[in-house]
């Protein structure tokens, strides 16, 4: 049987865990940040280089940033497809020298990426903490959808019928007035 260590030890495996991650990604040629739709990756470079210098490619699966006679910054195959008609790259001046900017739109936009290219070190996908988002960020149908279940889940904590329920009590209701005439005195109306 094995036994799961105490707290402090899996405090220090993770730090170092996350210690070790730290460092891989520092050591990448590349900033990159992720949401659960897209993915951003930044390289800085000097600033004599032009937009001509560089040979960028966005492919469905695949990605590679270069200057031009040099060996690539970052080359490789994605994990997940890519949407290339909505991804975009730019170079841009920045105080230090120029940077070019690598944005992503991910055809998965349920899914955390845990490299930009499958040659690189990987990132522990089950610790990012994703950004809050409020009801007004969702589309009309989804904020719907997450609303009707907000409320029956407010309504189940409370005894109380779920928006579905409440409908066919209120049809049930409706028929009970339209046909005085009939005894619903022995009618079971569980579900």
């Amino acid at each position: 049987m094995s036994t799961s260590p105490p707290p402090e030890e899996r405090d220090r495996i993770e730090a170092e865990r996350k210690a070790k991650e730290d460092a891989e990604q520092a050591a990448l040629p590349y900033k990159w940040t992720q949401t659960i739709s897209d993915l951003d990756v930044t390289i800085s470079i000097d600033g004599k280089y032009k937009g001509r210098d560089l040979d960028v490619k966005l492919g469905r699966n695949t990605l590679r940033v270069a200057i031009k006679g040099q060996d690539a910054i970052i080359e490789g195959d994605l994990p997940h497809p890519i949407r290339v008609d909505d991804s975009t790259w730019t170079l841009e001046t920045v105080p230090n020298g120029k940077e070019i900017s690598v944005h992503l739109d991910k055809v998965n936009k349920m899914e955390w990426w845990p490299h930009v290219v499958t040659s690189a070190p990987k990132i522990d996908t089950s610790k990012i903490q994703p950004e809050n988002s409020t009801l007004s960020d969702l589309d009309g149908d989804t904020r719907g959808m997450v609303e009707k279940m907000m409320f029956d889940q407010r309504q189940k904590e409370r005894g109380l019928p779920t928006s579905d329920e409440q409908k066919k009590l209120d049809i049930l209701e409706q028929f009970k007035l339209q046909h005085p005439e009939m005894d619903f005195s022995k009618a079971n109306m569980s579900p």
